[in-house]
Formats: structure tokens, C-alpha cells, sequence
């Protein structure tokens, strides 16, 4: 054959996403150059001419003709009665030059460059994919579900490579089946076993971050800065933001009209609540704001143990500390704080929400208990163990434990 059709020869070229053809072409001169060194012994008075246009390459040799019985190398020298019969015109110190076929290797040759070349284009497009999302952790990527497991989703980029979703970046609420469209971050790319393993989370900060820098333009355009974001994946996150504009209103730029903008944010994190916030160098303002919804009567600060005493009306006790404790604990994590909240002194029969007993009540409990119409503690304890036994599903055990505990209260 008069030259070597590269994409006859490696059908696998089609088949390689991420590899730009020079690239690619330059890997298989490479790996001609290896085998006429294998053939020859040296490769350079050999010229590999590839056409990147249609895959074409062509292989000339070149050697100096020497005079019968002088060559001292056949590598590089061809005597002249050899070279006559190949061209008669030919004559001592010229350069012969012959074209090398791909037939020419053996067929043992062709199938070992093969597997050479294969394996060397499959490892530089590891290398192109691993920078690719090394360069791209923390940013939003959008992707298909391929295959879903136990403890991990496998989807795939809209360039086919995989992107696996451990369970444990997952929001509790996510439920995937294979086809569904999803988008999560880039959390961690690393290599492992020479294979680029792409990690995506949707329960990462960056994740609500970059979802916000979406919806929100005034953000993407750096006129408002989130300073901080906390989350309790499908629960519940707060999110600070400030604006070095006083024209801006940073916290009803977030949320938008009637919650326009952070509607369809709450809707991609599976309904969890995002409080938006003002941020304030003030830590006592801030704090007040880091428990909205939450209306806070007076905190006392210990700057030195980063401790703040916060007091609140018994009615208030229950949104401070929110639904499992997660809006006190939340705004603990926003501002540096660990927070305790203690309810203000007042009449001695004042009642109290038996929301405010849920570090201490299972809220599947109150749950019960609300559903009766008992939605603070002495409306409880006005009925009998008997009584609660008899209009709850719960056992007599447990009301005598919940009994206990709203008891201690008023003692």
C-alpha cells in the first residue's frame, strides 16, 4: 500500500472524546518511530509525514549510497549494486529513499503498535478529563442519571464521562431513577488506579451558592456577597449576604418578588427552608437576625468563650430552636457562636410550648401530642396518663417519660 490509512488501521479513533486529533496523530508518529526503531535500529534518517486532514501518514527511509563492500552500517548506508536495481540512476553518495508500508512491520508489529496506541491515547484522555474537573471543582454541573446503586449514583456529562453521587451528598429527599436530568457541584476530583474519579454533591454550601449566583444576577454580578452559608441538607440553611451598594436591598434581591428568585431554589433542594439574612460586623445583631424567625428579648455575649445567652418570651422558645433543633444549630454555625437560649422569667403559671421541649421529646412525640390538640405543656398535663394513653397511639411508658419532663418544668 502506498501509505497508512490511520483511521483504516485504528478504527479505535473514532471511539476517543477529549483528545484533540494533533494530539492524537502526534501519539501515533510516536509510536511508528518506536517500531522503526525496533526495525531498524534508529529512526532518524526516517521522515513520518502525517496528513491531519484524512488520517493519511507515509513512512520514507533514507540512506547514502556507498560503494560495493564499503556500507559499514545497512541501517544507514545501502551499497550501490543494491541501490541500482532498485534505481539504475543512482550513483555512490547519493540518498536513496524508499517509502515503508505498513505490511512491512508484520502483522505481529501492527497488532503490538495497535495496543500501544490505544492504551497511550486512553491514558492522555484521563489526563485531559482529570484537569478539566480539577480546574472545575465547585462549579455546577449538569448531567444524566445512568445507573443508580445502593450507596452511589453514576451520571453521566453531557460528554459522556462519569460523575459518581455518593448517597452521603445526596439531600435525604433525592430520588433518582435512571434518565433523570440532575444537577449537583463538583465537590472532589481525584485519581484513582490511573482513573479520574469525579465526585458531585448537592448537599455541599457551594452547591446553594452557585444555585443563587443562577437565580439571583445582582450576585453573579458581584453587586451582592455571600458571606456565609449554612445547611442542614433538605432541612433547612441561612445564608448572609451584604451589599456595598445602600441602593441594593441584598436580602429582597435574593428572595425576589413574592419569592420569585428563591422559589425555584428551594424547589431544586427538595423544599428545604432558606432563611436569607442581612450579614452585620454586630454580632449581637447578628445573632438576632441568624434566629429569625425568632423574635429575642435581650443576649448577653461572652466574646472571649464566643458564648451567647439569649432570651426570648416562652411563645418564642420553640422558633429559635426550630424543628430538631436545626435553626438554633444553624445559627450557631453562621456566626461562631454556640448559643443557648433560655426563656424570660415571668408568672409562675405561664404555659409553655411543647414545641420547646423537643431537645428532649422525639417530635414524632409532639407530633402525637398536637394531634390531640395538646400543643403545650400544661394542656397535657391537665389529662390523665390514662386519658393521653387512651387518645394517642402512644405507649404508656413513653407518656409517663413526657409527663416527667413537662412536670420538671414548673418545679
Amino acid at each position: 500500500m502506498s501509505n497508512i490509512n490511520l483511521i483504516d488501521s485504528f478504527q479505535e479513533f473514532k471511539d476517543f472524546k477529549n483528545i484533540d486529533r494533533p494530539t492524537v496523530i502526534s501519539v501515533l508518529e510516536e509510536v511508528f518511530r518506536s517500531m522503526l526503531r525496533k526495525k531498524y535500529g534508529t529512526d532518524e534518517n526516517c521522515d513520518v509525514i502525517v496528513n491531519p486532514d484524512n488520517g493519511d501518514l507515509e513512512i520514507w527511509r533514507t540512506r547514502t549510497v556507498m560503494e560495493d563492500g564499503f556500507s559499514e552500517d545497512d541501517d544507514l548506508e545501502i551499497e550501490l549494486a543494491e541501490a541500482k536495481k532498485i534505481d539504475p540512476d543512482l550513483e555512490v553518495g547519493d540518498e536513496h529513499i524508499e517509502q515503508i508500508t505498513l505490511e512491512s512491520f508484520g502483522r505481529r508489529a501492527i497488532l503490538a503498535a495497535r495496543q500501544t496506541l490505544v492504551s497511550k491515547v486512553l491514558e492522555l484522555e484521563k489526563d485531559e478529563i482529570f484537569k478539566k474537573y480539577k480546574d472545575r471543582v465547585g462549579e455546577i454541573v449538569t448531567g444524566e442519571v445512568y445507573q443508580v446503586w445502593k450507596k452511589e449514583t453514576l451520571v453521566l456529562d453531557d460528554e459522556g464521562n462519569e460523575l459518581m453521587m455518593p448517597k452521603t451528598e445526596q439531600i435525604p429527599a433525592d430520588y433518582f431513577k435512571k434518565g433523570d436530568t440532575v444537577r449537583a457541584v463538583i465537590s472532589k476530583v481525584d485519581m484513582v488506579n490511573a482513573t479520574p474519579k469525579i465526585i458531585i454533591s448537592r448537599i455541599a454550601p457551594e452547591f446553594l451558592q452557585r444555585l443563587f449566583e443562577i437565580e439571583v444576577p445582582e450576585i453573579f454580578d458581584g453587586l451582592i456577597t455571600i458571606k456565609k452559608i449554612v445547611r442542614e441538607p433538605g432541612e433547612r440553611a441561612k445564608v448572609a449576604v451584604e451589599s456595598y451598594d445602600d441602593r441594593i436591598d441584598p436580602v429582597g434581591a435574593c428572595v425576589g418578588m413574592k419569592g420569585s428568585r428563591i422559589h425555584g431554589i428551594v424547589r431544586e433542594l427538595k423544599n428545604e427552608n432558606i432563611d436569607v439574612i442581612n450579614f452585620t460586623n454586630n454580632v449581637s445583631l447578628y445573632i438576632t437576625r441568624a434566629l429569625s424567625p425568632a423574635k429575642i428579648t435581650s443576649i448577653k455575649l461572652d466574646d472571649v468563650t464566643k458564648h451567647a445567652s439569649v432570651y426570648l418570651k416562652p411563645d418564642q422558645v420553640s422558633l429559635a430552636i426550630g424543628r430538631g433543633g436545626h435553626n438554633i444549630k444553624l445559627a450557631g454555625k453562621l456566626t461562631g457562636y454556640e448559643i443557648d437560649v433560655y426563656r424570660e422569667a415571668g408568672e409562675e403559671d405561664e404555659d409553655v410550648d411543647i414545641e420547646e421541649f423537643s431537645d428532649e421529646i422525639d417530635s414524632w412525640i409532639i407530633d402525637e401530642l398536637k394531634a390531640i390538640g395538646c400543643d403545650t405543656a400544661k394542656s397535657v398535663l391537665a389529662l390523665s396518663i390514662d386519658e393521653l394513653v387512651k387518645r394517642t397511639d402512644l405507649e404508656e411508658e413513653t407518656i409517663k417519660e413526657v409527663v416527667s419532663i413537662l412536670q420538671s418544668e414548673f418545679e
